[in-house]
């Protein structure tokens, strides 16, 4: 006896791999029993914590091969956990980069849904750059560069080189997990979006997280491969900076990290912005990865660069257009988005979202 993806109860063999509503399969991944899952994890006990998400937990678990994997429970009650399930499964199940998380299979038994992915060491960058003051993790500035260039690569990867292109949708630090050598690798594929060739966009909901929302999505639910760039360049900083975006308080004023980040550039004292804890760091190199960043939030979505263009630019194999650099923009809120707004509301109305351009003057944008 099994069960289907949302529940109902089933007769089958043990080897049929996982199927979703429509009695399709899953995806090649290893279909995990529900026991299993919960004895790799020691019965979710909160030791094993190493995360939480929008729609669930991530537990450390080691397997009875003595393989060590990361869990990803959803939340069994929403709606939208489900959906984030299936969809990651579709999108992850048969790609593999080293800048990706690997899916290795996933529980569907009764109201379960849980995802295993390889464990990575070093956790998540969030935790790693944010987090370090409980850390004995030290990111120099080779490592912040590295993790810059090979997130880089896995997005021009999913956005570029894959048939169907993927839109992540939710590229943050959180996101961005660390091996044992610090390799980063794009997880949490639960909010993305399958984009054919021929489609210039695609009108959706809002979802992600903001502070790193690209404000021409986050106003007109307008996704196109741009969004993510723009929150890439949000990252950048935040690797840069080793503060977080979404947090109003930077260099002392009411600040957020982009529009106080903007307001140093202008006045010539863009190297303030750099996390001493790095220690010593070729200062030119640092200053053309925060002009990259502004180049990827730029308020224009079609002024911001493809991201196979961001690698070279960050690899030094092109040249920067520093004459095409204009203030970026950027979307004022706090907390992740989901599918679901609360009202009648659009999510962006139900947050308070403001639009402003990051100026040192603070003038305030009305979008059309």
């Amino acid at each position: 006896m099994s069960c289907s993806c949302f529940g109902a109860s089933i007769v089958k063999r043990s080897s049929r791999p996982p199927v979703d509503v429509d009695g399709h399969p899953l995806g090649n991944i290893k279909h995990f029993s529900y026991n299993v899952i919960k004895a790799a994890t020691h019965d979710f006990h909160s030791s094993n914590k190493i995360g939480q998400g929008g729609f669930g937990t991530v537990y450390k678990g080691t397997l009875q091969d003595g393989i060590q994997v990361a869990v990803k429970t959803l939340s069994a009650g929403s709606m939208q956990g489900v959906h984030e399930f299936l969809a990651e499964i579709n999108t992850m199940a048969n790609i593999k980069h080293p800048n990706l998380v690997q899916l290795i299979g996933c529980c569907a038994q009764g109201p379960h849904r849980i995802l295993v992915y390889d464990y990575l060491e070093n956790n998540s960058l969030d935790s790693a750059l944010l987090g370090r003051k409980n850390s004995n993790i030290k990111l120099d500035w080779r490592k912040r560069s590295a993790i810059c260039i090979g997130t880089a690569r896995g997005l021009a990867f999913l956005h570029e080189e894959l048939e169907p292109h993927i839109v992540h949708r939710d590229i943050k630090a959180s996101n961005i997990l660390l091996d044992e050598d610090f390799n980063p690798k794009i997880g949490d594929f639960g909010l993305a979006k399958l984009f054919p060739e021929n489609i210039t966009h695609i009108s959706t909901k809002i979802a992600g997280t903001t502070g790193y929302l690209a404000p021409e999505y986050a106003f007109g639910g307008q996704l196109t491969m741009k969004a993510d760039v723009y929150s890439f360049g949000v990252l950048i900083l935040e690797i840069v900076s080793g503060r977080s975006s979404s947090k109003e308080k930077c260099g002392g004023t009411q600040k957020f990290l982009l529009e106080w980040a903007w307001q140093l550039h202008e006045e010539g004292r863009l190297l303030e912005l750099v996390d001493p804890e790095q220690g010593e760091f070729p200062e030119e190199e640092v200053i053309r990865y925060m002009k990259v960043a502004f180049l990827c939030t730029q308020a224009a979505a079609s002024r911001r660069p493809l991201m196979s263009q961001i690698v070279d630019m960050l690899s030094r194999k092109i040249r920067l257009n520093e004459e095409q650099l204009t203030a970026p923009a950027f979307c004022q809120g706090s907390g992740r988005l989901g599918e679901e707004p609360s009202s009648q509301k659009s999510s962006v109305e139900s947050t308070g979202f403001q639009i402003s351009y990051a100026t040192a003057t603070d003038s305030p944008v009305t979008p059309r």
